[in-house]
């Protein structure tokens, strides 16, 4: 049997979690997966991602799995070099999480949608929140609580 990797898994589990979630809030929010798949897709192709139908909402899996890959290799690269971060796991993997949504939602989002910050709307705020809290930087920090990175 194969070595596993930490990295592989940490980065299949936290993308899966927060997709799922931001799926589940698309349908209550009256819309459907694969618009805000599409959506998502926009931020790197374009406006006209949003039309490409079935391969825009390719694209934004894609790009979501992308951004996912960069925050895991960030948590890795620093809790290779900073062992503190592994203790306690439940308050580095919340300080994590909060970094993640500020620089989504504080500087990426407004960048490239203006969308403004602080939100107006502090209930979407704290929808955007969780996920990167909840679904990022805790199990992020669950999982390399020892030394097994």
């Amino acid at each position: 049997m194969g070595r596993r990797s930490p990295f592989l898994f940490a980065w299949l589990l936290c993308g899966t979690l927060d997709i799922v979630y931001a799926m589940v809030w698309s349908v209550l929010a009256g819309s459907n997966p694969a618009r805000m798949l599409r959506g998502v897709a926009k931020g790197p192709f374009g406006d006209g991602a949003g039309d490409w139908g079935l391969g825009g909402a390719l694209a934004g899996l894609a790009t979501h799995y992308a951004i996912m890959g960069a925050m895991v290799a960030c948590w890795f690269f620093a809790v290779r070099r900073i062992p503190a971060l592994r203790q306690p796991w439940w308050l580095t993997g919340t300080l994590y999480g909060f970094g993640l949504y500020l620089v989504m939602n504080a500087i990426v989002l407004p960048i490239r949608f203006g969308a403004p910050f602080p939100p107006a709307d502090l209930a979407k705020g704290l929808v955007a929140l969780f996920p990167h809290i909840v679904f990022i930087g805790l199990p992020l920090a669950w999982l390399t609580r020892k030394d097994t990175v």
